[in-house]
C-alpha cells in the first residue's frame, strides 16, 4: 500500500506540479475582482446626532475615530475619509451616562465595503440640562467726551436679553456685554447700534437680533447754562 501511495506521488511528478501550477494561475485569473478582498485603515469623522432636546454637549467625543475597512479590490482604493462617516445617535442620552459604545454598525461606508474594527470602541461625552436665562445688557464704555461736557444718561434697548445654555455655563451674575462704543468724538446726544458679547462662548442668545440700541444723553456747557 504504501509503495502504491508513493508511486502515485512520484511518477510523472514533473508533469504533476506543472498542472497545479497552471491550475493555480488559471484560478487566480479567472476568479471574480469582486471576490478578491483588501483591507485598509482610515481616520474617519465622529458626528454626534440627535441630541436630545433641553440637553446641551459639553464635553465633546473625540472628532475622529479609526476603522478597518473590507472591500472587493476594485473599489477600495475609492474608499476615503471623505465617504466614510461615524455618526454616533444620542436620542437615548442622559446627563448620567459618560460612556458610550462603538460599533461597526454606526459607520456608513460606501456599497460592496465593510467595517471589521472601530477603534476606539468606546467615546466619553458629558451632557447637562439646557438653562435659559434673562442677563442684563451692560454698554462698554470707551474714551472720553472733550472737556465741558459729560453724560447725563446711558439706555440701553432692550435692558436684558434672553440667553441659553448648559447648566454650568451660566452664572446669574454674568452680563452680557456690547462691542466697545468710543464717545471720545461726541458732542452731543446720539444713538448707536451695538453687537453683543456673551460672557461665554458657549452660550447663545435665544431671539435675533444680535445687536441693541445704545442712547447716550449729552450735557454739554451750554446745556447747563
Amino acid at each position: 500500500m504504501k509503495r502504491f501511495i508513493r508511486r502515485l506521488f512520484l511518477k510523472n511528478w514533473g508533469l504533476k506540479l506543472f498542472s497545479l501550477l497552471l491550475a493555480l494561475i488559471l484560478w487566480l485569473t479567472l476568479i471574480p475582482e469582486e471576490k478578491t478582498l483588501s483591507e485598509k485603515t482610515l481616520t474617519i469623522s465622529l458626528e454626534p446626532h440627535n441630541i436630545p432636546a433641553a440637553m446641551e454637549l459639553v464635553e465633546k467625543p473625540p472628532a475622529t475615530i479609526d476603522v478597518v475597512i473590507r472591500a472587493p479590490n476594485r473599489i477600495i482604493d475609492q474608499i476615503t475619509p471623505a465617504n466614510v462617516v461615524a455618526k454616533l445617535n444620542l436620542e437615548r442620552a442622559t446627563v448620567i451616562q459618560r460612556e458610550y459604545p462603538l460599533y461597526e454598525t454606526m459607520i456608513s461606508v460606501p456599497s460592496g465595503a465593510e467595517v471589521i474594527k472601530v477603534s476606539p470602541n468606546k467615546v466619553n461625552l458629558k451632557l447637562e440640562k439646557t438653562r435659559e436665562v434673562m442677563l442684563d445688557v451692560e454698554p462698554n464704555i470707551i474714551g472720553e467726551l472733550a472737556a465741558g461736557y459729560k453724560i447725563e444718561k446711558i439706555e440701553v434697548i432692550p435692558p436684558s436679553v434672553k440667553v441659553i445654555g448648559a447648566e454650568s455655563k451660566i452664572r446669574d451674575r454674568d452680563k452680557v456685554r456690547t462691542s466697545p462704543i468710543d464717545i471720545s468724538d461726541l458732542t452731543e446726544s446720539t444713538e448707536i447700534q451695538a453687537d453683543l458679547i456673551l460672557p461665554n462662548p458657549d452660550l447663545r442668545l435665544v431671539s435675533s437680533p444680535t445687536n441693541v440700541k445704545i442712547k447716550i444723553t449729552i450735557q454739554g456747557k451750554d446745556t447747563e447754562e
